[in-house]
């Protein structure tokens, strides 16, 4: 009788220690697939991590560029003006093999640019609005003006002297025939947007006289 319950209690406690190892052994691989989860975690956060410290900011990417037109129509017209990204007035012309973008509106009263005439000073080209017969270079957007060193000598010593970047000037493209213009967002205020609000366009302009057109 007593071995019987010895051979009981014997099998009892191999069954105990059986289903104890199955039971560690479950343990022991949840906690090695939790660890093994975690580190895929900590390797998915890091990557995220590096790969959005290595990626350029928003303000650091390549700006955005418009269509404009085909090169032979504004080669064919000389200028054209258009309204970019629902925001900007701008003039495109072309003018001895070159493109060039500028805001539509001179920086002093907002006379219209395109009816303007093209002249070089000291080697420049510049636009002339035709209002007040202001100078713009067509590159820079610098405003020019004539000065002098002696207002008393005899015969006076005329200069062209800058006043700096006055008109805001765009970056223009061409690829396969089209014409891409790519506006100046600098952040640095620039005289001629002043005459770039809806204020300027749905009031002022409308009482402005429209000039002959120049060709």
């Amino acid at each position: 009788m007593k071995s019987n319950k010895s051979a009981i209690k014997q099998h009892s406690l191999s069954i105990y220690f059986a289903i104890n190892h199955v039971l560690k052994t479950e343990m022991t691989v949840k906690l090695y697939s939790y660890s093994y989860q975690e580190v895929i975690n900590m390797s998915s956060e890091e990557e995220h991590s590096q790969t959005s410290s290595s990626s350029p900011p928003s303000s650091s990417r390549p700006p955005v560029s418009h269509f404009i037109g085909k090169k032979d129509d504004i080669v064919k017209a000389g200028r054209m003006t258009t309204m970019v990204n629902g925001c900007r007035d701008i003039l495109v012309l072309y003018h001895q093999g070159q493109l060039h973008a500028m805001d539509m509106r001179c920086y002093h009263s907002g006379g219209a640019l395109q009816y303007g005439d093209i002249e070089e000073l000291n080697g420049r080209l510049c636009i002339v609005c035709p209002w007040h017969k202001y100078k713009i270079t067509l590159a820079e957007g610098e405003g020019l003006y004539q000065a002098v060193d002696d207002p008393t000598a005899k015969p006076l010593r005329k200069y062209w002297r800058s006043k700096g970047v006055r008109q805001r000037i765009h970056n223009v493209t061409e690829v396969n025939g089209n014409v891409y213009v790519t506006l100046n967002d600098s952040n640095e205020a620039i005289e001629s947007d002043v005459y770039q609000t809806e204020r300027y366009r749905t009031g002022l302009l409308k009482a402005q006289p429209k000039p002959t057109p120049k060709k």
